[in-house]
């Protein structure tokens, strides 16, 4: 007898809800009766395979999304009780926020980081630093999500040994630790080894996890950052789910079977302002995942739930105008909640402006609790399940991600891909669309290029004085050297480095035992590094995408007119070094920028990634440039900019135009030029704009040599 949607419904609903009777789902409101679920022509059911109506028959009618903001402060002890705080009012699990010395493996002494300890997150150096960090919060009855990639090894080690020393073992805990490094390669660029070691770290962390953390997601496979560096949804789509591919592929080849860890398998995507694409986007991914992970040999229905964490866009928050980015942020949030994310991470109104404030972080979690609570959306299973036109999206995304999917298996996969920078290229030249759009004023944005106000009212900014944390870490690793015994230390980094050197055994397993015998995160890093090297990626630009968008606009015209008349007078392009400074790998900015520069007729020079001011200084030295452009999006302009000024004074070119483009509070213009800056760039800047007054700038130098 062939069940009707409505009974195959009830049965799943009933075992989800157990025992409690499904009444208890049914709501009312202003009078009308409101069912739980409603069905439409086609009887999908959410549920069941291929899950697009959701990966739970009773989804937020039986229990909400959980609300998980990521955030990390500088030090273990602020982060502590920013966390303590956040769960009394109403938060339910952590996510973890890293700076980016911690990302890049490197502790907080070394001399590479100096600008940026403590920046855009908590400093992780030791066991210590991970016990504080979680002093006085159940891990065994609160989630924790980790942001972390390439010191996934060092990190997880260590929150493993800070848990165990609070008395919890590693199959109590729950959470979520990133360990996508393939999106590192892409477009994040917080890696540190080659491809091919790091993907051996993916499959012995999800191998780890497998036998001894039940509870516990070993990889959440990241499309965000691919969102946030200009990437199309069907793009995002495409490439997350092959990089999922991949991953699967690794930890089977570990011999792992695929429902042995697959259930574990997590995902992350970002959520912007074309709302229901947004929507349709996460219905259409657990659609593709059901039907990939049942071609892979997957059994297990939970194998082919696609669970994801969402996070609403950083990319589209603004400098100008900012408390729009309230509205902003709670429209991309109900977008994820009507798509049916597992949970949820609201960005700060500031984040375009600096990192943010204890009060935009309670808006931005309060943004949630009052759609939880005030909204009634989670009163219905899918609530635009049978929408003609979600569903027509959901289709059309199915359909072109599977496309592409096809195109990068058939091509060898997404590893080779990636290493052949293939998406790379393919996002960078959308994300340099994108901007041509908006600089046209074709993409409205509110605030920006449309609707502007005369005069802005500032809004405060926090502030982290780099210097006096990475003083007081510094402090701390210390103490913990002096305090261990360093034969045990220098015993288990040797055993790590010979399980690298053998590629035997797992590498997690041995940075443990690293760890408990009090390693600091960089030195695991380093032990392994002095096995697998420290990979550097090769700077490429795009060109043609800008001019092709402004094809016919006076005022681009207008520029390359600027630039030739200056190549003819000076027998030469006008030159400009695009820097990126500190351990800060979000290169979307300076990559859009050189793209732009260039097809307005700039002589342009993309400098490495992670270098430092004196590195960048004898680089604009060498090439004979005439500008430096810096891009900075991890509060370390404080500390790198006045470094860099005087390093190009000590080489005689204190008169070097040099220009700050990307998040930096207006209350640090004025120490910026105080310091040799020429101008400040802030995001929603036109590039035209800022082409203009780099080249009149430029032409001032020269004139006045």
């Amino acid at each position: 007898m062939t069940r009707t949607p409505r009974e195959v419904w009830d049965h799943i609903a009933s075992t989800e809800l157990r025992g409690t009777p499904l009444e208890a789902l049914r709501r009312e409101r202003g009078g009308v009766p409101i069912e739980p679920v409603y069905f439409g022509e086609d009887g999908a059911v959410p549920g069941v395979e291929p899950y697009t109506r959701g990966v739970r028959a009773t989804m937020y009618a039986n229990r909400p999304w959980t609300i998980r903001q990521y955030a990390g402060f500088s030090t273990a002890e602020e982060s502590n009780r920013f966390y303590r705080r956040a769960l009394d009012k109403g938060q339910k699990g952590l996510s973890v926020a890293f700076d980016l010395a911690t990302h890049r493996g490197y502790d907080s002494d070394h001399p590479r980081v100096a600008g940026d300890v403590g920046k855009a997150g908590v400093a992780i150096d030791t066991v210590e630093d991970m016990k504080t960090l979680f002093e006085g919060i159940p891990l065994d009855a609160v989630s924790v999500s980790m942001t972390m990639n390439g010191a996934v090894i060092p990190v997880l080690a260590m929150f493993i040994v800070a848990a165990d020393e609070q008395g919890i073992g590693p199959e109590a805990l729950s959470g979520t630790i990133q360990n996508d490094i393939l999106k590192e390669f892409m477009v994040r660029n917080t890696y540190i080894y080659p491809p091919e070691p790091s993907m051996r770290i993916v499959g012995d962390v999800i191998g780890y996890c497998s036998e001894h953390m039940p509870r516990f997601n070993s990889i959440s496979i990241s499309g965000y950052h691919m969102h946030e560096a200009g990437a199309t949804a069907v793009q995002e789509l495409a490439y997350t789910l092959a990089d999922g591919i991949d991953y699967v592929r690794t930890a089977r080849g570990r011999g792992l079977a695929i429902d042995s860890f697959a259930p574990r398998l997590s995902f992350f995507f970002g959520i912007g302002m074309d709302f229901f694409t947004e929507i349709a986007k996460l219905r259409a991914a657990r659609t593709l995942w059901s039907d990939i992970m049942t071609g892979l040999g997957a059994s297990d229905p939970r194998s082919k739930m696609l669970r994801t964490h969402c996070q609403t866009s950083g990319v589209s928050l603004t400098e100008q105008d900012p408390l729009n980015n309230v509205v902003r942020t709670a429209y991309e949030a109900l977008a994820a909640v009507l798509g049916g994310t597992q949970s949820l991470h609201t960005n700060s109104f500031d984040e375009a402006i600096a990192l943010p404030t204890e009060t935009s972080s309670r808006i931005a979690r309060n943004t949630q609790l009052i759609l939880q609570h005030e909204t009634a959306v989670t009163d219905v299973v899918d609530p635009l399940g049978g929408s003609y036109y979600v569903e027509a999206l959901t289709e059309q995304l199915v359909v072109e991600a599977r496309a592409l999917i096809a195109e990068i298996e058939a091509d060898g996969g997404m590893t080779r891909a990636v290493q052949s920078g293939a998406p790379k290229r393919a996002i960078e030249e959308v994300a340099a669309r994108r901007q041509a759009l908006i600089d046209r004023g074709d993409a409205v944005i509110v605030g920006v290029n449309r609707y502007r106000l005369e005069t802005e009212d500032g809004v405060d900014a926090l502030e982290i004085d780099t210097a006096k944390v990475r003083a007081g870490q510094i402090e701390r690793i210390g103490a913990v050297r002096r305090a261990r015994n360093e034969e045990n230390c220098a015993f288990a980094l040797n055993a790590l480095r010979e399980y690298a050197a053998m590629n035997e055994g797992n590498l997690l397993e041995a940075a443990i035992a690293a760890a408990r015998a009090r390693a600091t995160l960089g030195e695991i890093s380093q032990a392994m590094e002095d096995v697998f090297g420290r990979y550097d990626a090769t700077q490429s630009m795009i060109s043609g995408v800008y001019a092709d968008q402004y094809a016919g606009d006076p005022e681009f015209a207008a520029a390359r007119e600027r630039t030739d008349t200056f190549a003819q007078r000076h027998g030469r392009k006008p030159a400009i070094l695009i820097a990126k400074m500190g351990q800060d790998g979000h290169d979307r900015g300076a990559k859009v920028i050189a793209t732009a520069f260039a097809d307005i007729g700039f002589a342009v020079e993309m400098g490495a990634l992670f270098e430092t001011p004196q590195e960048v200084a004898a680089q604009a030295d060498a090439l004979g440039v005439d500008a430096v452009g810096v891009s900075s999006l991890a509060a370390g302009h404080k500390a790198l900019v006045p470094e860099l000024v005087a390093a190009l004074k000590a080489r005689e070119l204190g008169d070097l135009a040099v220009f700050v483009g990307g998040v930096i509070p207006s209350g640090d213009y004025d120490f910026l030029r105080e310091h040799g800056v020429t101008e400040i760039f802030g995001p929603g800047t036109n590039v035209l704009d800022a082409a203009f007054t780099v080249l009149d700038r430029i032409e001032g130098r020269l004139t006045n040599r």
